[in-house]
């Protein structure tokens, strides 16, 4: 990100120097323009997090009252028997089953904070399985295919940031993210499976001078008691993670509706938008109240933390939308969208959106940054195409670099295998994805 943000700035200073010195005697002023951009920018930045604080604080007290009732155990109680199935290699009862499971069930919520620790758990727990000291297993390459491939059901931060805005249907994307979201999981898993056949791990390294396995699929199951001493200690943010999941057909009937809900909404989106946010919030307490939980007061102490994220942002706003602006104000972004434009547009992909689609992979608070300017910008605000474009893309894709070098790097390996390619294949069928359902429903 380092390298991205000096180079969008040097880009910018460049290219208005060069109007600067070649345009003398003309009306214009390339620099001034270009200080004008960056000031009125960080501006904009700061008013943009204001306004984000109380959506923010909203859907953040929501989920907190969904946390309190303890969605994310019955979320992951219904994942379980799915998740046995998709990881044979590791064992039922091993803390590494759980840490996965909570992982993919706060993603599912799109509570990416809540996410990370139980990741980070996830390929601590998993490497104490790995037969090769360094190297990427198959479970590890396929646990980070999935979480790279943003299974997300509520992109809660888009909604919020798209009402902010003044969207007139902030949940308008929730079909779009859906279908989007839906492809690039199965791809993810798919593409897992498929390359570990023409990854093979290395020879087996021993850790305590006996022969270890030759495959991390072969690996000896936990002694009998081990896993279920290891699941009884605490989980991050102390959420216990239930030793037995629902029934398979229980799963695979919720399964089924959430199959289902995916066509429904895409067929009756414009109709059904309107209801989202209101269905949500009363949903979200009456849940709440089913269980017992003190509503008023957990939704306070969850707005509190959104009051706190609108803040933590403001720096990371504050630094791509003024590069951006920079890049916009000095001509650069405009010769940029002009090459890409003949290549680009043909295919559905705007070239305003073209920037947000290439660095998500790469910066989450950058990506987060190019799709608040795009949808500040009155020609492609949050409810023209582009707008809608890059919110789906927002919500369906992951800062897959950025996670594979944080969770990599927690457990300091270095070899990859094939989760780099898995990843990224769920990032383009994603795109795909995204650029079709949005140009079917929207143009």
């Amino acid at each position: 990100m380092n390298l991205i943000f000096f180079a969008l700035i040097a880009a910018a200073f460049l290219s208005a120097a060069w109007r600067e010195l070649t345009e003398i005697g003309t009306d214009s002023q390339p620099m001034q323009e270009l200080s004008q951009a960056a000031i009125s920018s960080a501006g904009s930045a700061v008013e943009l997090a204001i306004g984000l604080v109380g959506v923010m604080a909203l859907f953040l007290g929501l989920m907190k009252i969904a946390e309190a009732g303890g969605l994310l155990t019955v979320l992951a109680r219904l994942l379980r028997p799915m998740m046995t199935r998709l990881f044979p290699s590791v064992p039922p009862e091993h803390p590494a089953m759980g840490a996965m499971i909570l992982n993919f069930s706060a993603n599912i919520l799109g509570l990416g904070n809540a996410a990370t620790p139980f990741g980070i758990r996830a390929m601590q727990e998993l490497n104490k399985l790995n037969p090769h000291p360094g190297t990427a297993t198959n479970a590890m390459a396929l646990f980070l295919a999935i979480n790279t491939s943003s299974i997300t059901l509520l992109p809660t931060g888009v909604i919020a940031l798209r009402a902010s805005l003044g969207a007139a249907e902030p949940a308008a994307i929730l079909p779009t993210t859906l279908f989007a979201t839906l492809f690039a999981t199965i791809t993810g898993i798919t593409s897992a499976l498929v390359l570990q056949r023409f990854f093979p791990p290395p020879p087996a390294t021993p850790r305590d001078g006996t022969e270890a396995p030759d495959s991390p699929d072969q690996a000896e199951p936990a002694a009998p008691g081990e896993g279920e001493k290891d699941a009884g200690g605490p989980q991050p943010m102390n959420i216990e993670v239930p030793a037995e999941g629902y029934p398979g057909w229980v799963s695979a009937l919720v399964l089924a509706g959430v199959l289902a809900i995916i066509p429904l909404t895409i067929l009756y989106g414009q109709v059904i938008a309107p209801w989202i946010i209101p269905g949500l919030i009363l949903g979200f307490l009456l849940f709440g109240v089913a269980r017992g939980v003190r509503i008023y007061e957990v939704f306070v102490e969850g707005a509190k933390e959104g009051f706190q994220v609108a803040l933590r942002i403001i720096p990371y706003l504050v630094a791509i939308l003024v590069a951006v602006g920079m890049l916009r104000a000095s001509g650069a972004l405009g010769v940029f969208v002009g090459l890409l434009a003949p290549w680009t547009t043909p295919l559905g992909m705007p070239p305003e959106a073209l920037p947000m689609a290439l660095l998500r992979p790469l910066s989450g608070s950058g990506a987060y940054g190019i799709m608040a300017g795009i949808m500040q910008d009155p020609a492609t605000g949050p409810d023209t195409y582009v707008g809608l474009l890059v919110s789906t893309l927002q919500g369906s894709t992951e800062t897959t670099f950025y996670v594979l070098a944080v969770y990599f790097g927690a457990i300091q390996v270095r070899r990859v295998r094939h989760t780099l390619a898995a990843a990224l294949s769920a990032d383009v069928v994603a795109v795909i994805a995204a650029v079709f359902i949005v140009g079917w429903l929207f143009l």
